[in-house]
């Protein structure tokens, strides 16, 4: 058993911060004990770490990033989705074929997550099998947890990143084989890129992988118009784009996200809450290729999951907690528009980025009893001018802090550190 004796805060619920002043809080084998505004006696004789007056929070959550996207990340923002795929992104992707370059590209990649203070992450990676499992190994050596995707796709993309059922099949079966025991902390998830991307026989091999492996599935939806008119030619049997997906068994049958859903129609709501499928909320990639403001009120208001997610490189930021910021900016502007919508608050975003998102993985994102124990350290003596409240202190590290003032981090219960680049 370990104690850890700080300022701690965390959300049991959306509305709320629960805030323990110099409280401390237990540890044992990687989950949280318990909480305790006051040592309690039947743990007087375990160890104590004193961080003084730092805070103590739960660890980030990155519920929709592209890893190969990374040297992209703050180029060609003045494009909308398709012209930015086509003229940036695709290249890009193409370059890890070359494992020697993957590497280099994916260990800056990885260690830009941990600076950031996020432990877990869902990542696409591309087609290729190799630099996916490098990505992968490297998330595992670094003792960070998550799902990586190796993408599948075999239309409307240059030919060097297209792949045949059969390759998709082999390689899903290679990397359940390697990451697939219930001892890996970073395991694969069945991506097939967007309908666009996927001809109905890939679709099908893609929920035949869930069903035989019983995989998570991680995809796009709804998040631009072009793309909303494309999947109409493309799947004219189905209602709506989530239905799409439905059809092919990659809607929920499994644990589901889904990144952007800005266009949402009210079916699509529907179908988003009866399968429990959850909302990868990426609002600075939505402004950026200029896709749209997401409802977020509205999905929270039906009871659907959100998490956020950076969307590098449509999004520029790999910080989570800039991603909170720019969620209640966005929430503000569709409550300019309809004021019956009210805007997000500090507490329900920050629950958004940890206990929401975390539940993807299982208990994850709190600091409640048997929850594993991703946590960050954060030392904000210098954005501490005159003594504020600790939601204070917390609010003004979201949005002006960086990373300067994380000072540690954990993921199941084990120190990070810096896995170097």
């Amino acid at each position: 058993m370990k104690i850890y004796r700080a300022n701690i805060i965390y959300t049991q619920q959306s509305d709320r911060f629960e805030i323990i002043p110099h409280g401390y809080i237990a540890v044992e084998k990687g989950k949280v004990e318990g909480v305790y505004p006051e040592m309690p006696g039947h743990l007087q004789q375990c160890e104590v770490e004193d961080l003084g007056d730092r805070l103590l929070i739960p660890a980030m959550n990155d519920m929709h990033v592209h890893a190969p996207q990374y040297r992209n990340q703050g180029i060609a923002m003045d494009l909308e989705l398709m012209p930015w795929l086509e003229k940036y992104t695709f290249p890009e992707e193409q370059k890890y074929a070359d494992t020697a370059y993957a590497e280099r590209m994916y260990r800056r990649f990885v260690r830009d997550l941990w600076r950031y203070g996020t432990m877990r992450v869902v990542a696409f990676a591309t087609v290729h099998l190799d630099s996916t499992r490098l990505l992968m190994r490297l998330l595992e050596k670094a003792g960070m947890a998550g799902l990586v995707g190796k993408v599948n796709m075999n239309r409307n993309c240059p030919e060097t990143l297209t792949e045949t059922v059969e390759d998709a099949n082999k390689a899903c079966e290679a990397l359940v084989d390697e990451f697939g025991g219930c001892d890996s902390h970073v395991r694969p998830i069945v991506t097939p890129r967007f309908i666009p991307s996927c001809t109905q026989e890939l679709m099908t091999a893609c929920g035949e992988m869930v069903r035989k492996y019983n995989l998570p599935v991680q995809s796009h939806l709804s998040e631009n118009h072009d793309e909303i008119e494309f999947v109409k030619q493309l799947e004219p049997e189905s209602r709506f784009y989530g239905d799409a997906y439905d059809r092919y068994g990659l809607f929920g049958k499994t644990p589901t996200v889904m990144a952007h859903c800005v266009w949402t129609g009210e079916e699509e709501l529907q179908l988003i809450k009866e399968r429990r499928v959850m909302v990868a909320h990426c609002p600075t990639s939505n402004l950026n290729v200029s896709s749209g403001m997401a409802p977020i009120r509205r999905f929270l208001n039906a009871d659907v999951s959100v998490g956020l997610g950076s969307d590098v490189s449509g999004g520029h930021d790999f910080s989570i907690f800039r991603m909170m910021v720019y969620a209640i900016q966005v929430s503000k502007m569709h409550y300019c528009n309809d004021k019956s919508c009210a805007f997000l608050t500090l507490p329900e975003v920050f629950w958004i980025a940890t206990k929401s998102a975390g539940s993807f993985f299982g208990k994850v994102g709190s600091f409640e009893p048997g929850y594993d124990f991703d946590a960050l350290v954060i030392d904000d003596t210098e954005l501490n001018f005159d003594n504020y409240t600790l939601p204070q202190r917390l609010e003004r590290f979201i949005y002006i802090g960086d990373d300067r003032q994380i000072v540690a981090r954990y993921c199941q219960g084990r120190l990070i550190s810096d896995p170097g680049a």
